[in-house]
């Protein structure tokens, strides 16, 4: 079995495990649903997670980096996913944090209308338009897996994992440790350090949830 054949099937492990980090969330949406209300929890996540997915599909584009077929249908899929979550977050949110989020929704689409722009204007090779990309993808998703902090400073402050769900740590874990695989097969920078830094944000957060589960009081609301 050759280098291209066991990328290709980690690949497909790394898009699996990534799906399951973008449906890791939906027991969070059901209990916002049946409580219409967000309560305590963010949607920062989501809406980084949001623009992180489309850099990276616009990225494993033909015409910005050949042979990345996997990480074009995987992002292309959590861009739908995440933005039918951040519609649900908005419903159930107060006036000013709804304004807040529909804000930050059109800033992402000007930035990103803008980095497209440029990039098939202004770069003519698949190299230059994967270095560029790749550059802005890295910074990205090193927001998507740390943008948790928010929540990991408010477990630490309360004693409490709450409003850090199980399931998302999990899934951020395993997701950066497959990645980080996929791209040392062949090697790919762009693809190598985020997906690392992810695996050890991942890890942090499993730590914290298993130090702080028998001080949350889970029966309290609010």
């Amino acid at each position: 079995m050759d280098t291209d054949m066991i990328r290709t099937i980690v690949g497909i492990i790394g898009n699996v495990i990534s799906f399951g980090l973008f449906v890791s969330p939906i027991p969070t949406f059901v209990k916002i649903i049946k409580q219409k209300s967000v309560a305590e929890f963010r949607p920062d996540p989501y809406i980084v997670t949001l623009l992180n997915c489309a850099l990276w599909s616009f990225y494993g584009l033909p015409i910005v980096h050949p042979d990345n077929l996997l990480v074009v249908t995987i992002n292309g899929t959590g861009l739908v996913i995440e933005f039918i979550y951040i519609a649900i977050f908005s419903v159930f949110s107060p006036g000013k944090k709804r304004r807040n989020i529909i804000i930050a929704l059109l800033v992402e689409v000007v930035f990103f209308a803008v980095v497209v722009f440029i990039t098939l204007h202004f770069f003519h090779d698949t190299k230059g338009r994967s270095m560029i990309i790749g550059i802005l993808s890295i910074v990205f998703n090193i927001i998507m897996y740390n943008s948790p902090l928010t929540v990991m400073k408010m477990v630490i402050k309360t004693k409490s994992v709450k409003y850090m769900p199980f399931y998302l740590s999990l899934a951020n874990l395993c997701n950066g440790i497959v990645w980080t695989i996929y791209a040392l097969l062949k090697f790919d920078p762009y693809l190598l350090l985020p997906n690392g830094l992810g695996a050890v944000s991942g890890a942090v957060q499993i730590i914290l949830y298993a130090t702080y589960y028998k001080t949350t009081n889970w029966d309290e609301d609010g």
